[in-house]
């Protein structure tokens, strides 16, 4: 039996090492060996079923019931972009985008013409967007006004979807658009403050963005904008660029470029339109430059205000090696001192006067007035322009910056650099960004873009400015910028455009500037004029860009109060009262707009309960419904100005 035993265990051994895939299949599908693997799995289920609840009654001991549970979402805003006074230029609305689904429209045909005169599109490219679309769904128009979306709600076609959004309006339009800039579809911040504030103005979880001041008065702006474009008519020009500067805080009370731009109706725009050109666009200033130049070699002594240099016509000297540098002036103006220089805009005195000072000391005060360095006023984008160090300048680099040219520089460079002659030798940056405020206006605080620095003595700047004041002479380049009672230190400019293709001077293309302070004494405003590739008559900045300067000097004068001859100044407390603005009230009952300014309107644009569409400038001619009509969720006010 033992022997038996011994043949069969020998059999079994051998039969498994001849089928051992066979004995493989039966130690893998043994009950015992799945029963147990059935344990671990179910084991760790329960574990991890155990865990998911254990840590969801952690959750719920620990949360605020009220605020997990019964919480209404909280909806958070945008913050707005406000002028000096408060005047609203950019903030939040509720508006909607327009989508359809093929699969549930019936009539198409039908859709079409309800739509077309709604969102102002031709029946045919609405079919067409339609029919060729890569799939069902499609957005026909987004951003929506709420009068549009509650004539789409009356008449909603199959297919049609209303998708409600929170939008950005620009209720003054062009005003500033360029400065402000705008929001894309996802409403982030693309272009100017819109986008250099984004962190400031995007809501911060539940609580709404902060609030953007700006240093501009939008009715500076209104003036400079209008007078800019019509000097951009006049001359045909390819641009205009119009600044108004208080250079005793630095603030920019106005910054215009023209051609402008809507920012409600952003695709009828263009790249140049939307271009903020006093900040990122860098030029040859031309012969305002002088100023700086002149105040330069003053300031360091290489010339007094008796030097004198001869101006033959032409500027001519012979460097050690052999080397001829010719400069060409409008004219012969013979023996010219400092004062002649900047009253005839004389090329060669200029040059002759840059020889006086070395190339070293010349570069570091014209540093000082911040060319070369951005500006940091607030807006993005800023141009840095072009200034080359000593080690890159020619035997003709120095002369030739001394009369404006072989140097680039922004608008806002050059209001900035002006500054410092406006204050006695103190250049403070200039800034287009007043204040943050929190939208409840609990927080506030000040932007600061830089530290005001002298970099000129005083009385060096005093006799500049009265060397200005000498080119509103009669003999003088600016005479057409002069005003009868008031006293203007002012300097013209004609620059040659350089071909930004082909890097040489353009022979028919050119620059005309010019540039006030005022009043001459004890400036308080700061204009600067750029007229970009000017195609009339003349292009000659005496001839075309001072005229404007005095336009926007008179405006200006009188809006912000600077004293002259025909307004006499009277002496008081200093304190005024002013009356409250009245705001509409609404109740229950459309109310009667009529004869409301545009300004009394914007603060009902900001109520979630009221839908408020405002059309035109001015005060308020007509409005639909009738004052006394009950005011319902649903209706939509809609005001017409002039």
């Amino acid at each position: 039996m033992f022997t038996t035993t011994g043949r069969t265990g020998k059999r079994d051994r051998e039969r498994k090492e001849s089928f051992p895939s066979q004995n493989r299949y039966r130690e893998q599908y043994d009950p015992g060996r799945l029963y147990r693997r059935f344990l671990a799995v179910f084991f760790l289920f329960s574990l991890l079923t155990l865990m998911v609840v254990l840590r969801y009654a952690l959750l719920m001991l620990t949360a605020n019931a009220p605020e997990t549970l019964t919480s209404p979402k909280v909806f958070t805003e945008r913050g707005a972009i406000l002028d000096r006074n408060g005047r609203i230029l950019a903030m939040q609305t509720r508006l909607a985008n327009i989508s359809v689904w093929r699969p549930e429209i019936k009539d198409l045909q039908a859709l079409s013409e309800t739509l077309s005169p709604l969102l102002n599109l031709s029946r045919d490219e609405i079919i067409r967007r339609i029919t060729t679309a890569s799939s069902d769904f499609l957005y026909l128009k987004k951003q929506v006004d709420q009068a549009t979306i509650q004539k789409i709600r009356n008449q909603l076609p199959g297919g049609v979807n209303i998708e409600p959004i929170v939008g950005r309006i620009y209720p003054e339009s062009n005003l500033a658009s360029q400065i402000i800039g705008f929001v894309g579809d996802e409403g982030m911040g693309l272009e100017g403050i819109e986008y250099a504030f984004e962190s400031e103005l995007a809501p911060n979880g539940e609580r709404d963005g902060n609030q953007v001041l700006l240093t501009i008065d939008a009715n500076v702006q209104y003036i400079l904008e209008t007078i800019a474009s019509q000097t951009l008519r006049e001359n045909k020009a390819e641009a205009v660029m119009l600044l108004a500067l208080d250079p005793r805080s630095g603030e920019i009370l106005g910054s215009a470029s023209e051609p402008g731009y809507n920012p409600n109706a952003l695709k009828d725009s263009d790249e140049i339109s939307r271009m903020n050109r006093p900040v990122i666009w860098a030029y040859e200033p031309g012969s305002v430059f002088k100023v700086f130049s002149l105040a330069a070699l003053l300031d360091s002594g290489a010339i007094t205000g008796n030097s004198t240099f001869i101006c033959n016509g032409r500027y001519e000297r012979v460097t050690n090696l052999g080397e001829r540098v010719l400069i060409n002036c409008l004219g012969a103006h013979g023996t010219v001192s400092a004062r002649e220089i900047i009253r005839f805009s004389c090329n060669a005195g200029a040059a002759y006067a840059a020889d006086r000072l070395s190339a070293e000391a010349f570069y570091k005060t014209l540093q000082d007035f911040g060319f070369g360095s951005r500006v940091g006023a607030g807006s993005p984008g800023e141009t840095a322009g072009l200034f080359r160090s000593v080690d890159r300048w020619s035997a003709r680099s120095k002369p030739t910056m001394a009369m404006g040219q072989e140097i680039s520089v922004s608008a806002l460079q050059m209001i900035q650099a002006a500054s410092a002659v406006a204050n006695d030798g103190i250049l403070i940056p200039p800034r287009i960004v007043s204040r943050i405020r929190s939208a409840d206006g609990s927080v506030e605080r000040a932007y600061n873009p830089g530290t005001p620095r002298r970099i000129l003595k005083a009385e060096t700047t005093q006799l500049m400015r009265s060397y200005m004041m000498d080119v509103t002479s009669s003999t003088g380049t600016g005479r057409r910028a002069n005003m009868e009672d008031l006293s203007l230190a002012v300097k013209t400019g004609t620059a040659q455009y350089v071909d930004p293709t082909t890097g040489a001077y353009s022979s028919s293309d050119f620059i005309a500037s010019c540039m006030a302070l005022l009043p001459s004494d004890e400036p308080s405003l700061i204009l600067y004029i750029v007229i970009i590739k000017p195609q009339g008559e003349s292009y000659l900045g005496g001839r075309i860009a001072a005229p404007p300067i005095r336009q926007a000097a008179e405006a200006l004068v009188d809006y912000l109060g600077i004293p002259r001859g025909r307004n006499p100044q009277v002496r008081h407390s200093g304190s005024i009262t002013l009356p409250q603005e009245e705001i509409p009230l609404v109740e229950g009952k459309v109310p009667n707009l009529t004869g409301y300014a545009k300004r009394q309107l914007l603060p009902l644009l900001l109520r979630d309960d009221l839908h408020l569409e405002i059309r035109g400038d001015g005060w308020v001619k007509r409005q639909s419904p009738a004052p006394g009509t009950p005011l319902k969720a649903d209706t939509t006010i809609i005001v017409e100005l002039e």
